[in-house]
């Protein structure tokens, strides 16, 4: 099954008279735009109307939308007005019976539940005005049709200089929603820098890979109601080349732009981190001409608020080590599976964090990050025999970054981590550990 069927058509010229000519009765009075009323209904199968259960104004708007895309491929013009007449309408019929939307089937006939939350997707982005609905979804179509963006999932295609400047790290935010990082790397070769971003249409080499990135995250969509549905994306300006800071400027506009007019309801946050003021400002004055609620979807971080921002959305164990969470590339320790600690530290204040261990000949690992950092820590282990020694594993120290340490259990006791928060805001710790039996060093000498 194809995703685009090649037809021939004009543009521009849709047939406007006969997509509105109901256009008046069709857009809600008062639509209801809460979009966490919908629940699985116990409607029969059979039944034309949707097994969604929402209100009945919504309910309306999406049967119309139905049946506007099926007269459509039908007849025909989903692309817009064929007028070429050396096509029958039974060919064009062939062409168009197999098109599909983000790998959703779009005839009513096929796979209704997962196509009614594509559709909802863009009823919701006009308001559930079904006429500026279906438009946009036309204008999609067509334009997904001329990007060949079938042709860029396939990454043969793009020069391999992107892996060095680009990087996809797929994983979950804490509502289940598809992860992916754009990030730019450092290259320190700085030759290779420009050599790459003075090759000509390098910009738009690099436009085609963030809708490839877009794209390859929304291969594991869902599309059913309580399921994965929409993508998190994040976007790290931090190491952006200096001497292309016009075409990085161009590029961000213009997946700005896609994303508002042909992702509706994909993206469900797009946030800029390490961002500088200027550049901010400079994209404020391009959100002023789309809709507020595709605003709402961009957020802009300066540096010193990354971390405070991105845990909002993604959980200690899920965000990557560098943005100051806990997951690593290749870790051999620890998984997002294992769960993760909180504790508050007051202002002003010093704070415990314990470790128990009740076994003896294991190693005990343990991760550690303050958000904001601004504090100083040190670890210990206490041995419960009080004729025993304390062991200071780590002096004090103010902490710039996530910590990792580990120590060979000997007899029963407890990891005792102190945080001294010396600022008059409060802190937030997360923090993880297990055990796994071991050998010491010592002994592998022998």
């Amino acid at each position: 099954m194809r995703e685009e069927a090649v037809v021939p058509v004009a543009e521009e010229d849709i047939n406007d008279d006969m997509m509105s000519s109901d256009n008046d009765t069709e857009l809600d009075d008062h639509p209801d735009h809460d979009d966490n009323n919908q629940h699985i209904s116990d409607q029969p199968a059979g039944q034309l109307a949707s097994s969604l259960d929402i209100k009945s104004s919504r309910k309306n708007a999406l049967l119309r939308l139905r049946c506007r895309v099926e007269d459509a491929i039908l007849g025909g013009y989903i692309y817009g007005k064929n007028k070429n007449k050396l096509l029958s309408v039974k060919t064009i019929t062939e062409d168009l019976t197999g098109i599909s939307l983000w790998g959703v089937p779009l005839l009513p006939s096929q796979d209704n539940t997962r196509k009614d939350i594509v559709l909802l997707n863009f009823l919701r982005a006009k308001d559930y005005g079904v006429y500026e609905a279906f438009k946009m979804m036309m204008k999609t179509l067509r334009w997904r049709r001329e990007f060949r963006v079938s042709e860029i999932l396939d990454e043969k295609q793009f020069n391999p200089d992107l892996e060095d400047l680009w990087y996809n790290d797929n994983g979950k935010d804490k509502e289940g929603r598809i992860l992916c990082y754009n990030v730019f790397r450092n290259i320190k070769n700085k030759e290779l820098e420009e050599e790459i971003w003075g090759r000509h249409n390098h910009h738009h080499e690099c436009l085609k890979w963030r809708v490839h990135i877009i794209e390859k995250a929304i291969q594991q969509l869902e599309f059913k109601q309580g399921g994965v549905n929409s993508v998190l994306m994040i976007t790290d300006l931090g190491n952006s080349p200096g001497n292309a800071w016009k075409e990085v400027r161009w590029i961000n506009r213009k997946m700005m732009t896609l994303v508002h007019d042909h992702y509706p309801g994909i993206i469900y946050k797009n946030i800029f981190i390490n961002v500088p003021v200027w550049f901010s400002t400079v994209h404020a004055l391009n959100l002023r001409m789309i809709t507020q609620r595709s605003k709402n979807t961009f957020i802009f971080v300066r540096p010193s608020k990354v971390t405070e921002t991105l845990l909002k959305y993604i959980s200690p164990e899920n965000l990557l080590a560098e943005y100051g969470g806990l997951k690593k590339d290749k870790d051999v320790e620890f998984s997002t599976d294992d769960k993760v600690l909180e504790i508050s530290v007051k202002p002003c204040s010093i704070c415990l964090i314990k470790m128990p261990v009740k076994e003896v000949e294991v190693t005990i690992t343990w991760d550690l990050i303050v958000v904001g950092n601004e504090v100083s820590y040190k670890e210990e282990f206490i041995p419960d025999d009080d004729c025993s020694y304390r062991v200071m594993l780590q002096e004090d120290k103010k902490m710039v970054k996530s910590v990792r340490n580990s120590f060979h259990i000997r007899e029963e006791g407890r990891i005792v981590i102190t945080i001294d928060n010396p600022t008059y805001k409060k802190k937030t710790a997360f923090y993880r550990y297990k055990t796994k039996p071991s050998v010491p060093m010592y002994m592998y000498l022998k």
